[in-house]
């Protein structure tokens, strides 16, 4: 906290953290006294770690499955709670990495629309070995065409261009904090 607390004192409101668990420990507390700062679960989520992180995150950026989405779905109405989704792509097709396909995301994101998920975006995170424009590209044109107005992607190493693709939400927290141990 004590690199965090600075931040939030200089108005910066939005985090992102990868673990239900880990934010729980950092966060819960900060959260109760900062009204303003909206919490990012950019990490995957298992569906057991739902209800904690429906109870704590204010945006979830890797729905990538209809049981995911209904989980979330069904505890943001026990919650009387609203979180705001991004659907995770498999951009590169990596069998290693979560994510909807590209031929199932359309399929995925009008079941969340049905289930009252209120998706703002998509999230993708592109394979290393590739120049990410390609993909963010790509991203933006899945966006767009479902009328979306938010997309995450980039990280330290490749932010400026997805922002030259239209992301809203990047992921610098290592330039920011240094690499995690």
């Amino acid at each position: 906290m004590d690199k965090i607390s600075p931040l939030i004192e200089h108005g910066h409101i939005d985090f992102g953290e990868n673990k239900v668990q880990e934010a729980i420990e950092k966060w819960s507390d900060v959260k109760l006294t900062n009204n303003d700062v909206r919490l990012h679960l950019i990490g995957g989520l298992q569906t057991n770690k739902v209800k904690l992180a429906v109870k704590l995150f204010d945006y979830v950026h890797s729905v990538d499955s209809e049981k995911l989405a209904q989980k979330i779905s069904d505890e943001q109405k026990k919650q009387n709670k609203k979180i705001k989704v991004f659907i995770q792509v498999n951009i590169g097709n990596e069998q290693q990495k979560s994510g909807v396909n590209k031929s199932s995301l359309k399929q995925l994101y009008l079941y969340c629309k049905e289930i009252d998920l209120n998706v703002v975006g998509l999230m993708c995170i592109p394979p290393l070995n590739k120049s990410s424009n390609i993909f963010f590209k790509e991203m933006c044109n899945l966006n767009e065409n479902l009328k979306l107005n938010e997309l995450s992607m980039g990280m330290s190493s490749d932010y400026l261009d997805a922002i030259k693709n239209s992301a809203t939400y990047i992921r610098i927290g290592s330039n920011i904090f240094g690499k995690r141990s």
